[in-house]
């Protein structure tokens, strides 16, 4: 199973995903957890680039840059992990392209999908769980954090837009689910915990 977590700035991605991880690890499955940009050591050096704050970056380039991300980490990472029968859990997929890039710098959304087609080859998730909350709450959170990146460091409206772009995702895909983010933690693993036993089951 191919589950993506998504969702703005300040969501809570990063806790509820490890704690995901350990409940299924508990279940004793075999699990990858991997994250975007990133995952391999070229996407990795990718990211440096695309989140540094002290860069300039034109809206094509960096979904260009995503994209080369996206590409080396499916064909090194997920497609190979799902044909081994693992679970992979990955921070963001390409869905945060299409908000990120398509909704939030105005890129054209055909070719942000007709490119991603080609980038993903064919590996689409089973699950996106989108953590969503208010962008101005989000970033509060981000800022408790201390240095942010430079797609953090966007402002409001943007981010608005972002999160505009993750809800109409939502609201166009089946396998997408819409969970409240401004919830405790512990209540939100408890929600997505019984999403995920579901589909185990």
């Amino acid at each position: 199973m191919f589950i993506v977590f998504e969702g703005p700035e300040g969501a809570g991605k990063t806790t509820q995903i490890r704690e995901l991880a350990r409940r299924l690890e508990a279940k004793h499955l075999n699990l990858v957890v991997t994250r975007e940009p990133g995952g391999t050591p070229a996407s990795d050096a990718i990211r440096e680039v695309i989140l540094n704050p002290k860069l300039e970056i034109n809206p094509l380039t960096e979904f260009l840059l995503y994209s080369a991300s996206r590409a080396q980490h499916v064909a090194d990472v997920i497609s190979p992990a799902l044909k081994q029968g693992k679970t992979v859990i990955s921070d963001r997929f390409y869905g945060a392209s299409v908000a990120y890039q398509g909704y939030g710098r105005g890129l054209e959304l055909a070719f942000i999908y007709d490119l991603t087609n080609r980038v993903t080859a064919g590996v689409n998730p089973d699950l996106v769980l989108l953590l969503d909350i208010d962008p101005e709450e989000g970033l509060k959170r981000v800022a408790r954090r201390g240095q942010k990146d430079r797609l953090e460091l966007a402002d409001l409206s943007f981010h608005q837009k972002v999160r505009q772009g993750f809800l109409q995702q939502a609201s166009d895909n089946a396998t997408w689910v819409v969970v409240d983010a401004s919830q405790k933690p512990e209540t939100l693993a408890d929600m997505i915990w019984e999403m995920v036993a579901g589909l185990l089951e």
